[in-house]
């Protein structure tokens, strides 16, 4: 019987809550050289979470011989599968009073003056906070450079006014806060909607910034050619008919899970590759989708017209490019938000209602106010009446510039009339977004 109960028993989280009941809080003890005598100390390693932020590691190095103590505080966060860049215009003095994440790995720059704050430790602030740090930071060794290089002084006392006057809004400016974790958040003050001076682009890490967060070791040789795994076929070996598994963490409780991917042929569609993860000890289920081929010579907007409850059962294919609007309730998202999704309807809804109500870092604790959590609030019970079937007439509309997104027809291969398909030309801008303006296919060899 105990044997069967240890079995059966689930993990702890590896980043566990502090509680009052929390009896064993797995401390983890190994020891360590001090730096001051050269004797042996004892590390004391905690890995916790802090609420609505994110997992941290408590270090504590104590020395017996001769009573030196440290103690730190490290980020234990996941990085995301993309770096983010937020772009704001500020305008007004509400602007001004926007809340910032900024993870230690983010960058900040005013394009207007080409000055640019490096990484450094992380914190939470405002569009006023940050600039006002700037500032504080450049007259922190003003005195000095005074007297050593009075030449260099009075240029930057000059950056400073210019700084002061981003403060007092004579004209309006851009704040960019560049993440290549994609940890960092600036506030939507419109959310749910779409903010009209916010724009976030998502984008791959390079291999200098993967080598800096410390994901590709520093010397290592380039990867070989990834082997092409969609469509082969061979004595052995189908991966349209194979599940593949890989390790993986959770994302939610990050103990060592099992994540699998399979090859889907969509009927009607195409290809698409689905990777699912499974965690037994906290239930998280999570789901990410890439398409099994390339872009699409244009883009595709799909709008379906939710008639009745069975509606919701429809199958989604979200692409990580696709934006998502339901116009009647003046909603719209940016390209990439929730990633790649294979789900329902009625799935994604719920997704973005999570999202919006639990990862959203200012729409719950302090940084929450009635008015916020309020229209919230009310947003959420518009989406839970259309899962309900109670509010229909409302347009689901997918806007995938790659092409790569679909709902499923039940009339199919039929029309279906509540569906419309209208595919287009991308723009520019969209062009820009998905890497296709610098990109050569013919010639690429000439100069």
């Amino acid at each position: 019987m105990s044997g069967d109960t240890e079995k059966d028993a689930k993990p702890n989280p590896l980043f566990r809550d502090i509680t009052a009941d929390d009896y064993d809080p797995e401390i983890t003890e190994m020891a360590s050289l001090c730096v001051n005598c050269e004797e042996e100390g004892m590390t004391r390693l905690f890995l916790t979470k802090i609420p609505f932020f994110r997992e941290v590691i408590v270090s504590s190095f104590q020395c017996d011989h001769c009573g030196m103590r440290n103690a730190e505080l490290m980020p234990a966060g996941r990085l995301q599968d993309k770096g983010v860049v937020y772009k704001v215009n500020i305008q007004t003095p509400q602007d001004m009073n926007r809340q910032v994440v900024q993870s230690q790995s983010a960058a900040v720059r005013i394009p207007c003056l080409e000055f640019e704050a490096p990484p450094k430790k992380g914190l939470l602030s405002t569009v006023e906070g940050i600039i006002s740090q700037a500032i504080d930071d450049l007259n922190q060794c003003q005195p000095l450079r005074k007297v050593q290089d009075p030449e260099v002084a009075a240029k930057i006392e000059v950056f400073i006014e210019k700084m002061q006057n981003l403060l007092k809004l004579e004209t309006p400016f851009d704040l960019v806060v560049d993440d290549p974790t994609g940890n960092s958040f600036v506030e939507n003050p419109h959310a749910p909607n779409k903010d009209p001076q916010m724009t976030i682009t998502h984008y791959e890490r390079t291999r200098e910034q993967n080598i800096d967060l410390g994901i590709v070791a520093e010397g290592a040789e380039e990867e070989a050619a990834e082997e092409e795994v969609l469509g082969v076929k061979s004595k052995d070996f189908d991966s349209t008919q194979e599940v593949m598994h890989f390790p993986a963490n959770c994302p939610r409780c990050n103990v060592p899970c099992e994540t699998n991917m399979k090859v889907v042929n969509i009927p009607h569609f195409k290809e698409v590759v689905i990777m699912a993860t499974n965690c037994e000890s906290c239930g998280h289920r999570d789901n990410e989708v890439k398409s099994g081929g390339g872009m699409e010579a244009k883009g595709r907007k799909i709008s379906l017209r939710i008639e009745n409850r069975d509606d919701m059962s429809r199958d989604i294919l979200k692409s990580e490019t696709c934006s998502v609007m339901i116009p009647e309730l003046d909603f719209e998202t940016e390209m990439g938000t929730l990633g790649g999704k294979f789900t329902t309807v009625e799935g994604l809804l719920e997704d973005f209602k999570t999202q919006l109500k639990e990862t959203n870092p200012f729409m719950i604790g302090d940084s929450s106010t009635p008015e916020r959590s309020g229209k919230l609030g009310d947003f959420c019970k518009e989406l839970d009446l259309i899962v309900q079937g109670e509010k229909n007439g409302v347009h689901f509309i997918l806007d995938d510039p790659a092409g790569n997104s679909y709902i499923q027809s039940l009339t199919a291969p039929d029309p279906d009339a509540q569906l419309t398909i209208e595919d287009y030309e991308r723009s520019f801008e969209q062009n820009e977004d998905l890497g296709l303006n610098d990109m050569k296919t013919e010639n690429y060899e000439e100069n």
